[in-house]
C-alpha cells in the first residue's frame, strides 16, 4: 500500500523500519512516519468507533484537526495517528467511544 516510486516526488528514502503492534498484531513500519500511514500501509482503515452510535471513522483531514483518527497510543486515548510519529515497540488500539479512562 506504499508509493514507493513516485512519478514527481521520487523514490521513497530508506528509513529504520521498526515493529509496533496494533489490536495486539505486529507490524513493521517506518521510523518516524505518523501512526496513520503505518497502520494504513498494513492495511487498517477504521481508527475509532463513534460514541453513540459505534461508526467506524478513520482519516478525514490527515493534519491534526479533526478527531476521526484517534486511537489509544500506549495506553492514552484520544491520540491523533495522522501527526503523531512511530516509535519502536508502540502498542495502537482502536478506539471505541471516548476510550478507557475518558468515558
Amino acid at each position: 500500500m506504499r508509493v514507493i516510486h513516485h512519478p514527481i516526488l521520487g523514490d521513497l528514502p530508506e528509513v529504520r523500519q521498526v515493529k509496533i503492534w496494533v489490536d495486539g498484531k505486529e507490524i513493521a513500519a517506518r521510523k518516524g512516519e505518523p501512526i496513520a500511514a503505518a497502520i494504513a500501509a498494513n492495511g487498517t482503515k477504521i481508527h475509532r468507533y463513534t460514541t453513540r452510535r459505534e461508526e467506524p471513522r478513520g482519516v478525514f483531514c490527515g493534519i491534526g484537526q479533526c478527531t476521526d483518527c484517534v486511537m489509544v497510543v500506549n495506553g492514552v486515548p484520544n491520540v491523533r495517528t495522522c501527526i503523531t510519529p512511530v516509535t519502536e515497540g508502540m502498542t495502537v488500539e482502536t478506539q471505541h467511544g471516548a476510550g478507557r479512562g475518558g468515558r
